[in-house]
């Protein structure tokens, strides 16, 4: 795949992955978008649910692409936690395909959910069936989820559905919701672990 299809093919699959995430966050809430990248999403969210908050980005030049976009972004390392956020101070913290490329995974999500109500997560599902092919032919996978080869991915954490919903479990998190879907985009409610390219999840603490 050349760089030019991967990144139409990501525009594509980043459009769809908006969109499943705006239909779990009621208009006018306040939103912190961690990973925020250019800040698409965040920008995407203000237009279509009038949210308000903020993007947490590390990457400069990232950072300069949320001020383009419009977007209010604190540059900050994740990987350090949220202590400049108060317990609770938003409705929704989402972190959208960005999970896996964090070290402090189960850091990250305790700290989600406590400066915030609710939390979204999005990330490939690495128990894939094209994955798995992959996998037994002796290669690493590369598909719409995961479109970068083995030797320049920015992922560290490779993961499954089923690897997740154990480590939600552990940490005592509640799972509210759990979307799946296919490569096609299509959703999928039979064995999402084997089915599910794409996975979202709507978390939060048992009250």
């Amino acid at each position: 795949m050349t760089e030019h299809e991967r990144r139409v093919k990501a525009e594509q699959r980043e459009r769809f992955d908006f969109a499943v995430i705006a239909g779990w966050i009621p208009p006018g809430e306040r939103v912190l978008d961690l990973g925020c990248g250019d800040g698409r999403l965040l920008r995407y969210l203000s237009e279509t649910r009038d949210v308000s908050g903020y993007g947490v980005e590390i990457d400069g030049d990232s950072v300069l692409g949320c001020i383009r976009n419009g977007v209010d972004v604190i540059q900050m390392d994740i990987e350090c936690g949220l202590s400049g956020f108060e317990d609770k101070s938003f409705d929704h913290v989402i972190i959208s395909q960005a999970l896996q490329t964090m070290l402090a995974t189960e850091g990250t999500l305790n700290e989600m959910l406590r400066v915030a109500d609710e939390a979204v997560v999005s990330f490939p599902n690495f128990a894939y069936r094209s994955n798995r092919a992959a996998i037994a032919a002796g290669r690493m996978p590369v598909s719409e989820d995961l479109p970068y080869d083995w030797f320049d991915t920015p992922n560290v954490r490779f993961f499954t559905i089923a690897d997740f919903e154990d480590l939600c479990a552990r940490l005592g998190i509640q799972i509210r919701e759990r979307l799946a879907f296919d490569e096609a985009g299509r959703e999928v409610s039979d064995d999402p672990n084997l089915n599910g390219s794409l996975a979202f999840y709507r978390l939060g603490r048992a009250t």
